[in-house]
């Protein structure tokens, strides 16, 4: 596709539309490991095989070095940035579609994080809420954040906030913190549920 005019889509020979000619392009080979290369970078840890997914590969190939997980059977790579960087944990309202939970496979595995988007089950089937967010903090998967916008009074309203295990005084705050911080951000205010 070359683009698009209102709700029409535009199409055009490739060689019209990209900047590079076709004798100049990336081999495919070359292509597959660059896109390894860049998957690691942000997922941190993948597999170098994995399982089919639907719009995109999990698997990263011979990328990286080698690591092993304890515990979790397979051919893990790391991102070799990663090998030797200090780390200092702070805690993160992810998205459903992140790429670290986006393979719930994975995110089991490496974390012993359960968790399903249930926005499409029934209510009375849910666990977390219609769209909860993973809560992140330092390098572990926490817990789950239920909560909603309500525009109209002008508030974020927490229905629930999942604990995964028995959570610290320090873990507490800091996702409270993150709450504030998103309520903010959308420039609401944090309220309990009715």
């Amino acid at each position: 596709m070359a683009g698009s005019r209102g709700r029409d889509k535009l199409w055009d020979l490739a060689e019209r539309v990209y900047a590079v000619s076709p004798e100049d392009a990336v081999p495919y080979a070359e292509a597959l490991r660059e896109r390894g290369r860049r998957r690691l970078a942000s997922l941190g840890i993948a597999r170098a095989k994995g399982q089919k997914m639907p719009l995109e590969p999990v698997d990263v190939g011979a990328v990286g070095e080698p690591a092993v997980v304890d515990g979790v059977p397979g051919e893990w790579r790391i991102a070799p940035a990663l090998l030797d960087t200090s780390f200092e944990p702070r805690a993160a309202l992810l998205s459903p579609f992140d790429r670290l939970v986006y393979d719930r496979k994975r995110v089991l595995e490496l974390f012993g994080f359960d968790y399903t988007l249930e926005m499409y089950k029934p209510a009375a089937k849910r666990r977390w809420g219609y769209y909860a967010l993973p809560v992140l903090y330092g390098d572990r998967l926490i817990g789950k954040l239920d909560a909603r916008a309500d525009r109209d009074r002008g508030v974020l309203v927490v229905n629930a906030l999942h604990e995964d295990g028995a959570w610290s005084p320090r873990e507490r705050t800091a996702v409270q913190d993150e709450i504030a911080a998103l309520a903010h951000w959308l420039g609401l205010r944090v309220a309990e549920p009715d």
